[in-house]
């Protein structure tokens, strides 16, 4: 038995293993001192049912046989319940190329040199999925050595090669009226032009309740729930513009809604996929005959890329995103014309 930690509870729980199966107790503590104080008494009290071991003996019997596709498999149980599909695929498809490039190694034999060869051979091929299999078996593997199935995390180790920097794709207001004019469904020009005037995440606009809008605040509180969490596992509050408002006003008073409702949807009371709302989107750019680099999450860049363009602070614009960092924010200084205007203008 052991206490862990994670970010889908605020307190300690007790970690033990039953017919070798992972099994949790919440000790309902916030504070160590006070969560072993409980780990103990529980010990004490607790009967070891038949076909339980202890950590110790679990951990070793791990390390003698799990493999990558079998710590992939409880590694991606464990996080279904708090990710979406999409970071789920991704977490699948990251492992799937890991064990086509070494097979399916002992996730002990998962060393330095390993992770190195696999990350390089990628990048040749890929910048981007480089950095995705990256991010996402360094994520996995941190998970892996405060499970104690290893002691170390390998890809802390290597260093990722520097990506090339790339300005973000944004549409102008013209652009999207073209889109919007190519948009059959009146639900979809309604959630493309929210997202575009918003900022706000597709997985965010689909999941929207009327409980999250306050029309006499004229904001939206994009929440956390049960089903649902932010990116950033934050709620964020989004003020809303007129045209905006005016899109929203008119779906709220088009029928009868219940606060726990979605906002947008093609059959009411469904959620709307998020595949779906992204390829019809895709659909509509190439009927415009607009760029092919143009994406749903365009409309965000978009959106913060004309406040930017406006004279607004990336301060405002971070917290408008939901940005964890400003660093994150600051893609978009190229954009600050003004300000580079007069720093030349100094000469």
């Amino acid at each position: 038995m052991f206490l862990t930690k994670n970010y889908k509870s605020a307190f300690y729980q007790i970690v033990y293993f039953v017919d070798g199966k992972r099994t949790t107790h919440s000790t309902r503590k916030t504070n160590k001192s006070e969560a072993v104080q409980y780990l103990e008494e529980f010990k004490k009290s607790f009967e070891i049912p038949s076909g339980a071991i202890d950590s110790i003996s679990q951990i070793t019997i791990d390390k003698n046989n799990l493999t990558l596709s079998k710590f992939k498999e409880e590694y991606l149980e464990y996080c279904r319940p708090v990710k979406s599909k999409k970071y789920i695929d991704s977490i699948a498809f990251s492992f799937k190329q890991l064990i086509s490039f070494c097979d399916n190694l002992l996730l002990t034999e998962v060393d330095i040199r390993t992770v190195d060869k696999f990350i390089n051979s990628t990048f040749t091929r890929t910048q981007r999925g480089a950095h995705l299999y990256y991010r996402s078996l360094k994520a996995a593997l941190t998970k892996a050595v405060e499970w104690n199935y290893i002691l170390v995390n390998p890809f802390t180790k290597v260093k990722f090669p520097k990506l090339s920097k790339t300005f973000p794709v944004f549409i102008s207001e013209d652009e999207l009226l073209i889109i919007l004019a190519n948009t059959s469904h009146q639900h979809l020009k309604d959630i493309f032009t929210v997202a575009f005037y918003t900022g706000l995440r597709l997985s965010e606009l689909i999941n929207m309740q009327w409980n999250w809008i306050d029309f006499l605040q004229n904001q939206i509180t994009v929440k956390c729930t049960n089903e649902f969490l932010t990116k950033s596992k934050k709620e964020r509050i989004v003020p809303m513009s007129e045209k905006v408002r005016a899109i929203l006003f008119r779906r709220f008073n088009s029928a009868l809604h219940s606060p726990g409702e979605v906002v947008f949807y093609n059959v009411k009371g469904k959620m709307l996929y998020h595949d779906l709302v992204s390829k019809q989107f895709k659909k509509v750019v190439r009927k415009s005959n607009l760029s092919e680099k143009i994406h749903f999450h365009t409309l965000r860049h978009s959106f913060a890329s004309l406040l930017v363009q406006k004279g607004v602070s990336l301060y405002v614009v971070k917290e408008l995103l939901g940005h964890e960092d400003l660093a994150t924010t600051q893609i978009y200084s190229h954009l600050q014309k003004q300000n580079l205007m007069d720093a030349v203008n100094l000469l």
